[in-house]
């Protein structure tokens, strides 16, 4: 609890323009940060990870780990959504819809690891569940991941500005994020993860780690972001900066 409230007490971290001579910044992200203790040491490090590529992007940027600032009135000045390990089943309902009707109205969101925990499993008895959630994911559910260790991630499409600068793969560890069934065919896929170099819990065999769904204008999904390691890691934090650059195109 007492971690918790630290981290609540920084709520909003706002405005980091990226430009010295004054000019406004280029674009406005909102980051909602997970506020679970497992999550904690990843989110300690994201803060300054993502403070300083907004100054280096030239974009300006709010940090938070209170969901109430998904509403309509507050998320209207904003171009993209950062979901970084924050739940669906933990963002409240009028949240959800909020987000939800922010993302159809063709805004950016990046999602990042447990930003993809679709599926009932996690549920609160008599909470609703949020399906939506679950067809903008590519229609897959969440099955429980496998212990952390070091993988590969191989990137497949290299054409895409996310993945631009990337190599054709890299070496992580995480928590290697298993789902029902591979989204392939829901969504387009920009990386896999190559489950030759780790110990699935159950494989998948075409395993996407990385995915848009293009019938969203601005979406995609970065299922590795476990370790707090990730944010000095210059692989993950292209990927991620590329990501945001990308979900906040206006084309």
């Amino acid at each position: 609890m007492i971690q918790r409230l630290c981290l609540c007490a920084g709520l909003l971290l706002a405005a980091f323009n990226g430009n010295a001579q004054g000019a406004p910044p280029s674009f406005k992200v909102l980051a909602l940060l997970s506020p679970v203790e497992d999550h904690r040491q990843m989110m300690k490090a994201a803060r300054p990870m993502l403070e300083e590529m907004a100054r280096e992007n030239h974009f300006q940027i709010s940090i938070t780990d209170d969901a109430s600032v998904l509403n309509a009135a507050n998320l209207r000045q904003y171009a993209v959504v950062v979901q970084l390990q924050e739940a669906p089943f933990d963002i409240p309902v009028a949240a959800q819809q909020a987000l939800q009707q922010y993302i159809e109205s063709g805004k950016g969101w990046v999602g990042i690891h447990a930003a993809g925990l679709t599926g009932k499993s996690f549920l609160a008895p008599g909470t609703p569940y949020w399906q939506w959630f679950e067809g903008f994911m590519g229609g897959v559910i969440y099955w429980p991941h496998p212990a952390f260790q070091k993988g590969t991630v191989i990137v497949e499409d290299h054409t895409h500005p996310i993945t631009k600068g990337l190599p054709a793969k890299f070496e992580i560890s995480d928590e290697w994020y298993e789902f029902d069934k591979s989204p392939r065919g829901q969504v387009r896929v920009l990386a896999t993860a190559d489950e030759t170099t780790y110990h699935p819990n159950k494989p998948m065999g075409d395993h996407p780690i990385i995915w848009v769904n293009e019938k969203f204008r601005r979406m995609v999904y970065i299922g590795i972001g476990h370790d707090a390691s990730l944010c000095s890691d210059p692989n993950f934090t292209l990927l991620l900066k590329n990501a945001i650059n990308w979900a906040a195109e206006q084309q």
